[in-house]
């Protein structure tokens, strides 16, 4: 199973502090991230396989692994009160997702609801 993980600045933290919830989980998968993401990932504890920063076309090469169909899931936290640099890199990838039929979860909530469906956690 191959998981990618992506986070804008303002929702780096909140992705960190969801992905250790699932951390026993998370070390049973491929985990690969946009470059940034991935550090404070790493600084968590957590194996991650870093492409580039986002801005700097992570985000780009994370979606060439969705044209491929080589992730089970995409969790990308976004920040919708911020303005974004790479924003069409952020839409191609949530379009590719779309078009190859990747579930993509890009809150908290959604993600959580995906990872429990995925790891067949019961609350």
């Amino acid at each position: 199973m191959k998981i990618a993980i992506i986070a804008h600045d303002g929702k780096k933290a909140d992705m960190v502090a969801f992905l250790l919830n699932y951390k026993e989980q998370l070390n049973q998968v491929d985990l690969i991230s946009t470059g940034t993401t991935g550090s404070h990932a790493e600084k968590a504890g957590l194996k991650v396989h870093k492409y580039l920063s986002g801005p700097l076309g992570g985000d780009a090469q994370i979606a060439a692994e969705a044209a491929e169909k080589k992730l089970d899931l995409v969790i990308f936290f976004r920040d919708p009160m911020d303005k974004h640099p790479h924003e069409p890199d952020v839409q191609m990838l949530m379009r590719l997702c779309d078009v190859h039929n990747i579930p993509l979860a890009t809150n908290p909530a959604g993600a959580r609801l995906m990872m429990d469906s995925m790891f067949k956690i019961q609350s």
